[in-house]
């Protein structure tokens, strides 16, 4: 993917204006002496000799490689001449990285299937990378004689008009008059000498200066498009590798979720029920001697018994709750806040139901802020909102507590519940400054079915 990290014209190191000064002059004003601006001037004036390299070298490789196809030297030399394209590429992400602060990530390497030269030739013909990189090497130049024409005769124009006031009495005298000639035949001549047509001049000029910097970065940003779409990686292969590290979080997330499971049932439950089938054995010994005794352990065993029975639907209900299945999210998560302990206003504002997945998510990912909620947060009041815009799903949880709850840490619960939420193409904000309220809005893909 690729970041555009410039900070806008006014705040880079200027040319002859102090910080100060700069903060106090308007973002206009500031344009033409801002470091954003020489450094994108820069990477027009350079892109004309590098677009020239470029396309001749692509298109002299390219030629010799096809026209050789007939003989055996054609192909590696086809293949040569994609690979230098590719790295061509790089040294073009790198001047953008410079002098454009733009951070393109690198493509996806060559997927060799072998070793030794012919399977290196054969992923270099194989790979998209290594194509977009000899399209970009062809469209580069055309873009590059524009953009470096109308850059140079702006900023030529605008700073030669502006400091027209300072050189014009270079001219000479024996021309007929001080002054810039515009135009003019045998017998009219219209120079620019008078006081009044100096002023307009030099105004006309500072208006080409001002507007320079604008023009630079509206072209520019064509070769924004073009680094990030033509020399980085492509969007499936970007959105493979998403998707295979979503999967193993899936998978992770699955197995910590089985994992969870077998521990509740095995420290919960079934240690309950062994001890039940031991109070059970005891009573059958004592019933013929102490029917007194054994009648209290049965009744004993019968507690166990509701608690074993409530400690499986808690457990089930961690699963999937029955009522989430039934009645919805509205219902589902008016059940999880009746158990918060803090007051939890739930407004649910939906008119479909999304996908069960989406929903069981939707579910849990509330549950657990709850959780947050009444463990760390020491607030007195939680709110839940669950609308619908467009086709995600959107979820709210606040609350008035301390704050400072944050998801960036590696392995806090926030930071796995965006996990879980990313695996899905979700996303989680959380917003909670030291002292509170704390905000955390959570994103999802709705893919619903409407209730019939």
């Amino acid at each position: 993917m690729a970041t555009d990290y410039g900070q806008g014209y006014g705040y880079d190191s200027g040319l002859g204006l102090s910080g100060e000064r700069r903060r106090r002059l308007p973002a206009g004003l500031r344009a033409p002496f801002s470091g954003r601006t020489w450094r994108e001037f820069g990477y027009v004036l350079l892109s004309l000799p590098i677009g020239i390299l470029l396309f001749t070298y692509a298109v002299t490789m390219v030629s010799l490689g096809v026209g050789l196809l007939v003989t055996f030297i054609g192909i590696p030399l086809l293949a040569a001449g994609l690979a230098g394209c590719r790295g061509l590429g790089a040294m073009e992400r790198a001047r953008a990285r410079v002098l454009l602060r733009l951070d393109v990530a690198d493509p996806e390497p060559l997927r060799m299937r072998g070793h030794g030269f012919w399977a290196w030739m054969g992923a270099v013909l194989k790979s998209g990378t290594t194509w977009r990189s000899l399209l970009y090497s062809v469209l580069h130049m055309p873009w590059a004689i524009f953009s470096f024409v109308v850059s140079v005769n702006f900023w030529a124009y605008g700073w030669g008009l502006l400091t027209y006031p300072l050189w014009f009495w270079v001219f000479p005298a024996y021309v007929g008059q001080d002054g810039l000639q515009l135009y003019g035949d045998e017998t009219h001549h219209i120079y620019l000498d008078n006081p009044f047509e100096i002023t307009v001049t030099a105004l006309v000029g500072l208006l080409f200066t001002l507007a320079t910097p604008w023009i630079v970065r509206a072209l520019t940003m064509v070769d924004r498009v073009m680094v990030h779409g033509l020399l980085g990686p492509s969007r499936l292969a970007t959105r493979v590798v998403e998707l295979e590290s979503d999967r193993g979080v899936v998978v992770d997330t699955a197995a910590a979720d089985l994992r969870r499971i077998e521990r509740d049932l095995h420290d919960g439950a079934q240690a309950r029920l062994v001890a039940l089938a031991m109070d059970l054995g005891l009573a059958k010994e004592k019933l013929a001697e102490d029917p007194e005794a054994a009648a209290r352990m049965v009744d004993s065993a019968h507690g166990e018994v509701k608690t074993a029975l409530q400690e499986l639907r808690d457990l089930a209900r961690g699963i999937h709750p029955a009522v989430l299945t039934d009645r919805g999210l509205d219902a589902a998560l008016s059940s999880v806040a009746s158990r918060c302990t803090v007051p939890v206003q739930v407004e649910v504002d939906l008119v479909e139901r999304p996908a069960p997945a989406i929903e069981g998510i939707a579910y849990f990912t509330v549950s657990e802020l709850l959780q947050n909620i009444s463990k760390h947060s020491r607030a007195t009041w939680a709110g839940v909102d669950v609308w619908r815009v467009e086709d995600r799903l959107m979820l709210q949880v606040v609350d008035n507590g301390v704050g400072g709850a944050d998801a960036s840490g590696g392995g806090s619960g926030l930071a796995g519940l965006a996990e879980r939420l990313d695996a899905v193409d979700g996303i989680l904000v959380v917003d909670s400054p030291a002292g509170g309220p704390t905000r955390v809005t959570a994103e999802l893909p709705w893919r619903g079915e409407r209730v019939g």
